[in-house]
């Protein structure tokens, strides 16, 4: 990483959700992002992250945090992570880095981090936390999807997964609990989702709180998400998860995400790929990652009103690795 000066400037932006978007903790109506750019030798590189309050972020919190580190001397990715704990505003900072470098190098993300050219990939598409009635009614409007993720809520969940089963009989479901089970619904609950066909489901119970996970049995595969956070992270998952929800805003970013799928895979835990509502600029470094991901959930632009220009290019669930006009 060269010694030149560098410029870090951040802001929040706020992109409307095409309606709303609710799960076990709440709605909201827009997506609040942070962005941050790192300028040297007359070249930009940009990340976004998304600050989340389960984690007690705020976007007024992570701009403080981007701009500390505009007081460094240096910067690297790996002074970044070893000075910066993991969390949205790191996620943007190191994101930003890998652009910058990619400008710098003239050469792809992908290819300075010596990993193959990525593909085309299908994402899950979200159906929101509402009454069986209003999932169902979404679901059918998204049933042409291969890959759904329903969002439940605890109470209720076995009729809402019924209603959505009805409404989509050929897609593939996962479901995202989101840490609203209980001890006294969790087999219950996974039961009624093995009988209808779901194909995973994501943080049933609270993190620091899944130690039934251990002692029951698991029908379907179940993917760690509020448990998982960095590599450091993932040793404990083993006999409680079957899987691991990789997210850059909760690893710090794609240097350390992609040292998380490599441990994941040592540890013999699938990987899936999330993201939060954001628009592609957040989705295409978690794209990179996404490559040996058994289940991709990167549909964040596909949830807002619009997205930023330039973007990626979504068909349908396919969604296109980026031009490096957007990033990378």
């Amino acid at each position: 990483m060269s010694s030149v000066p560098f410029q870090l400037h951040a802001r929040v932006e706020r992109w409307p959700i095409a309606g709303r978007f609710s799960i076990s903790r709440g709605s909201k109506t827009e997506a609040a992002v942070v962005v941050a750019e790192i300028s040297r030798n007359g070249m930009t590189g940009r990340g976004e992250c998304v600050p989340y309050p389960r984690y007690n972020e705020t976007p007024e919190a992570a701009i403080d945090a981007i701009h500390s580190v505009g007081q460094w001397t240096t910067l690297t990715r790996g002074e970044l992570n070893a000075r910066m704990p993991p969390g949205a505003a790191r996620n943007a900072i190191d994101c930003a880095l890998w652009d910058l470098e990619a400008k710098e190098a003239k050469r792809r993300v992908w290819a300075l981090a010596d990993l193959p050219a990525p593909r085309a990939l299908t994402t899950a598409y979200t159906i929101s936390l509402g009454t069986p009635e209003e999932m169902a009614q979404a679901t059918r409007t998204a049933a042409h999807r291969p890959l759904l993720k329903i969002k439940l809520g605890g109470e209720g969940d076995e009729a809402r997964i019924a209603a959505v089963r009805r409404a989509a009989p050929d897609a593939t479901l996962i479901v995202d609990a989101n840490e609203a089970w209980s001890d006294a619904n969790l087999q219950r609950n996974l039961d009624a989702c093995a009988e209808t066909g779901v194909a995973l489901v994501e943080q049933p119970l609270p993190a620091g709180q899944d130690a039934a996970l251990e002692r029951i049995k698991r029908p379907i595969p179940v993917c760690a998400d509020e448990s998982a956070h960095a590599t450091a992270s993932l040793a404990a998952l083993q006999g409680r998860y079957d899987a691991v929800n990789i997210k850059l805003d909760k690893t710090g970013g794609l240097t350390e995400a992609l040292a998380m799928s490599r441990e994941a895979e040592r540890l013999g835990l699938k990987i899936m790929v999330g993201c939060m509502v954001a628009t592609s600029l957040a989705m295409a470094p978690a794209l990179i990652v996404a490559q040996q991901a058994f289940i991709v959930d990167l549909d964040g632009p596909l949830l807002l009103a619009k997205d930023r220009e330039p973007a990626l290019r979504y068909e349908g669930s396919t969604v296109h690795p980026s031009d490096a006009a957007l990033w990378g």
